[in-house]
């Protein structure tokens, strides 16, 4: 894909470095909440499962605007082939369907610091201490995207589930009337939310 090799190198990623890098920082982040900021285990709980929510939204949105997105401009349809083009293309090569560490590792900083921001400003009403648990739902969201995504790329899923999401994301692939449709890869409820699923 790259001139480089050094570079092409590290835009391949075996699917298990996903949840390597990232089940131990939700772990942490459960840990730092519970017992460094004395949250409470339901409390924690309500925490994670809003942040997988956000994430649901977040992988939605994504998909849908920003690697959908081809900027006008000279440089646009490199931008873009390098973003999500490559995926589409190179569907099944297993080292091109999870985010490379150094992307995930960025956005996951921009994720952290927009929610300590929120955090910092609601202080005076909220204990910012929801932002770990919070981050921490939305890093397992994250985690469960990208191997779903490996998942029913690689495998044949055995649950009816995974069966009707390969089907949904490998429609949105594969037929070019779903080309602009089916977003979701996790899960389908913001496909039926914006009217997207058909």
């Amino acid at each position: 894909m790259f001139e480089s090799d050094f570079v092409d190198f590290f835009s391949r990623v075996p699917a298990w470095v996903v949840p390597a890098l990232w089940l131990p920082v939700v772990a942490a982040l459960v840990a730092w909440g519970r017992f460094q900021l004395d949250v409470g285990w339901t409390a924690l709980a309500s925490q994670v499962a809003v942040g997988l929510v956000v994430w649901s939204l977040m992988e939605y949105w994504l998909h849908r605007t920003f690697f959908h997105w081809i900027p006008k401009a000279p440089w646009g349809e490199r931008f873009h082939f390098y973003i999500h083009g490559v995926h589409h293309v190179w569907f099944q090569d297993k080292y091109r369907l999870v985010m490379p560490p150094a992307v995930s590792l960025a956005l996951a900083v921009v994720v952290f610091s927009l929610l300590s921001g929120m955090g910092w400003v609601a202080s005076a009403v909220i204990s910012p201490a929801w932002v770990y648990g919070t981050f921490a739902g939305i890093v397992l969201g994250y985690t469960i995207y990208d191997c779903s995504h490996y998942h029913i790329h690689h495998h044949k899923p055995m649950t009816a589930i995974g069966r009707a999401l390969r089907s949904h994301h490998n429609k949105h692939h594969h037929n070019p009337r779903y080309a602009e449709k089916k977003f979701g890869v996790s899960s389908t409820i913001w496909d039926h939310v914006f009217g997207t699923y058909e």
